[in-house]
């Protein structure tokens, strides 16, 4: 074993931050074992110098992040500041100052990966991410390492687990969105500002690293469509349930059946109860992978806190490490096939439509010729009229697939008629 540490440079010291520098001080012989060499935490950058930070020696922190990892020393920098900046010029400056580097930010990674892998590559250095996407859920290396000589199809899946709390909880107890999200915020689930959660963003950033990565194609956040779960309601899950569906916020990467395109997409859906997805609960993350020779394989664990992203943050460093006194790099980019993006409008998937209409002879007959001729073909309908309203009743279309642009199409036209006095809701139908 080498004597001579490697040093490392931790840029945040946050939840996850000051969960990794306490693995790395108490866990210290096992790294240096796993390793052939010591790691040695050389500094830690904070905003906040004067916080208590147990365990870590004071004489450690600094609020000089630049200048840290341009001391030249550093062997790797581990970031989990977050952010676009000053997370990106910091890890381009570790780069140019010999470091490698181990991250942790989804938002930069899928704005801004394929100049940061260009940056690594062009100064032989490694950039490993696998705690970017589901916490401690091995997902990033499967991808890009072991399955590597198959052909991926689909990555689908719950990579956000403020919003499966949700929704979970909208499910077991017939709560509303609200008394679901109060919940999640008072046990630490979600953020005073659940924004990025609940819209969709974080779910984004990571469907466009899996996408990228699955199918060998530069996929940026701007490329992800994305729906956020605000609106969904209790009646939308009963719906589901009439089903035997539940609804989940999925993250759906898929190659296109003539392998020519690719697409990547975020909303909820409603998802059969058969499905492995459906039977994951509260605050857990669970990614579903189809592909040619392996088949279909799901991977399930905690998505998000401080230890269990700690511990993809220290396997990436042991690897880091390992490449390091190897004189070696692991795997890169991989943009070789360069797939274009399709626009959501083509995204084909079925369709579950729930109408307000006239209770009155002739509507059904109106409503499925607006589907006709629209190209849209209806898998089963259901209408049921409403004792307690004006003469109105609800009318449930569940379409066979069906292209975006079409299904758009079709609602538009069903806005006009005067049967139809409102579209209650429209919900996709997926992992059929």
């Amino acid at each position: 074993m080498r004597t001579r540490p490697l040093k490392v440079a931790l840029l945040g010291c946050g939840v996850v931050g000051s969960e990794v520098a306490r693995i790395m001080t108490t866990h210290a012989d096992d790294l240096a074992a796993r390793i052939g060499a010591p790691v040695e935490l050389a500094g830690v950058a904070v905003r906040r110098p004067d916080r208590v930070r147990a365990g870590i020696d004071p004489a450690l922190i600094t609020t000089d992040a630049t200048a840290l990892v341009k001391r030249g020393d550093i062997d790797v920098v581990v970031e989990v500041i977050g952010g676009i900046e000053p997370a990106r010029s910091l890890i381009t400056a570790a780069f140019e100052h010999g470091a490698s580097v181990v991250s942790a930010n989804k938002a930069l990674l899928a704005q801004d990966g394929a100049a940061l892998h260009a940056a690594a590559e062009g100064h032989g250095r490694d950039l490993y991410y696998e705690a970017a996407v589901a916490g401690a859920i091995p997902l990033i290396r499967p991808l890009r390492e072991s399955l590597a000589g198959d052909k991926i199809n689909r990555v689908m899946g719950i990579v956000n687990g403020t919003t499966n709390f949700i929704l979970d909880k909208m499910d077991s107890s017939g709560a509303g969105y609200q008394e679901a999200l109060d919940e999640a915020t008072a046990l630490g689930y979600a953020e005073a500002d659940p924004t990025a959660d609940v819209e969709g963003f974080d779910a984004a950033a990571k469907a466009a690293i899996l996408a990228g990565i699955a199918f060998h194609t530069r996929v940026r956040l701007d490329d992800v469509h994305r729906e956020g779960m605000t609106e969904v309601t209790a009646a939308d899950f009963a719906s589901a349930k009439a089903m035997g569906c539940t609804i989940k916020l999925l993250a759906i990467c898929e190659r296109a059946e003539d392998g020519a395109s690719v697409t990547a997409r975020v909303h909820p859906a409603m998802i059969p109860l058969t499905h492995p997805l459906a039977s994951v609960r509260g605050a857990y993350n669970a990614v579903f992978v189809e592909s040619d020779a392996a088949g279909q394989l799901m991977f399930y664990g905690p998505g998000a806190g401080g230890s269990p992203t700690a511990s993809a943050v220290l396997g990436d460093l042991v690897a880091v490490c390992r490449n390091r006194l190897d004189g070696s790099t692991g795997p890169g980019e991989s943009a070789y096939a360069a797939l274009p993006v399709s626009p959501m409008g083509e995204v084909v998937t079925r369709y579950h439509i729930s109408l307000d209409v006239a209770d009155k002879p002739g509507v059904l007959a109106q409503v499925a010729t607006v589907f006709a001729e629209h190209g849209v073909s209806i898998d089963t309908v259901r209408q049921q009229g409403r004792p307690d309203s004006d003469g109105e009743a609800s009318l449930v279309v569940v379409t066979h697939r069906a292209s975006d642009a079409a299904l758009g199409g079709t609602v538009e036209a069903l806005r006009k008629l005067d049967t139809v006095r409102g579209v209650a809701s429209i919900m996709r139908v997926e992992g059929e």
